[in-house]
């Protein structure tokens, strides 16, 4: 997996850096940004942003299903016949979507739809002023200090923020904060690595 293109540590041992060719947060590949803006262009073509993004989310729920996944990413069944099982299910896909779920399998990138989606709608949370952000943090937040944290962020970026949570008690303490292609980690657990690296060169 590929590290940070870029980063600093500020003075209180804050990590801030920029992600890199794949997100070490979401995981997301190059190639899934690639086909993910081929599809967003596409949207933004046909004006129809929203109606791509439920037919994205129908895409991957189907796919994400290990079952469904082994199948249709099994090389000793012809692609052909794994573009078949989607071509006749016209119950769960409208045309477009099965035409994105046949050139997902042609093009073996089956396993990069959570990546591709994920990727859509930061595009078109962009494309609307919104950003979509990550905190993760020990314990979970309450709401006063959720949206705090969503209020500062979003007058930082003067954008509308869509806030997720997360609970990782790895971090011990303190936070980390993803969005766009930016991370700040301020936790306990990092600032604890960069002591240990500074006695160990010491």
């Amino acid at each position: 997996m590929a590290t940070a293109a870029a980063g600093r540590v500020a003075r209180d041992g804050t990590e801030i850096c920029r992600l890199g060719v794949e997100d070490p947060v979401t995981g997301t590949s190059r190639a899934a940004r690639r086909y993910a803006r081929a599809v967003f262009e596409l949207a933004e073509q046909e004006r129809n942003v929203d109606e791509w993004a439920r037919r994205l989310a129908a895409v991957r729920q189907l796919m994400s299903d290990p079952d469904v996944a082994s199948v249709l990413t099994n090389p000793t069944i012809p692609t052909e016949q794994r573009m078949a099982l989607v071509s006749g299910a016209p119950h769960i896909f409208d045309p477009e979507a099965t035409n994105l779920a046949k050139l997902l399998i042609d093009s073996n990138r089956v396993r990069e739809v959570g990546g591709i989606e994920e990727e859509f709608q930061r595009l078109a949370d962009d494309a609307a002023g919104r950003v979509r952000a990550t905190v993760t943090t020990a314990v979970e937040l309450t709401p006063r200090d959720r949206d705090r944290v969503e209020e500062e962020l979003s007058k930082r970026l003067g954008k509308e923020i869509r806030m997720h949570a997360v609970v990782d008690p790895r971090i011990l303490g303190g936070l980390k904060l993803q969005y766009g292609d930016r991370l700040v980690d301020a936790s306990v657990s990092t600032r604890l690595q960069q002591l240990r690296r500074r006695l160990a060169a010491s």
